[in-house]
């Protein structure tokens, strides 16, 4: 079990975040339109998972914001955003934010907070998947992770765009 922070307090989550190396864990979620996407469906693409806890926070938006703006011209990669958020919340917001170049997809009655290690387990967001980056190269194996430090923070754009190269 991993710890963050949720402004200063202490957040323990589900698990550790999948190891640099292994393979990363296989999901399958919805996206707005409700259709089944699973990591299976990016091999032979670099794949950049931005998780967090909901599409309507302001860290989350920008995030979502920031890997769209980022993302873009990134050849032979994909960025998928993972929340608890329903799929029609996710589709909203990427709709009304003009965001083209990331996947969103819901991890609602999935496992998928349990199998990264990112499902909050104690305090006001419990149940909810915490921040988190996981980048993996074009055969699945995860090349790149961070949980970040407090909830409240954006990740590292830089470095997890870095791990690409």
């Amino acid at each position: 079990m991993a710890q963050t922070l949720l402004r200063g307090n202490p957040v323990q989550t589900a698990g550790d975040l999948p190891t640099i190396g292994a393979a990363a864990p296989a999901f399958t979620l919805k996206d707005a339109k409700l259709q089944a996407v699973s990591l299976a469906d990016f091999i032979g693409k670099k794949v950049v998972i931005s998780i967090f806890p909901s599409i309507d926070t302001p860290t989350c938006a920008t995030s979502t914001r920031k890997f769209n703006e980022q993302a873009a011209g990134k050849t032979n990669t994909v960025v998928l955003t993972v929340s608890e958020d329903l799929p029609f919340a996710l589709g909203r917001f990427c709709g009304a934010e003009g965001i083209e170049n990331v996947h969103a997809l819901s991890a609602f009655r999935s496992t998928f907070g349990k199998d990264y290690g990112v499902e909050m387990t104690t305090g006001p967001l419990t149940g909810l998947c915490a921040r988190a980056v996981v980048v993996a190269d074009e055969t699945g194996k995860v090349i790149y992770t961070e949980l970040v430090d407090d909830i409240t923070h954006e990740p590292n754009y830089t470095a997890a765009l870095a791990a690409l190269a």
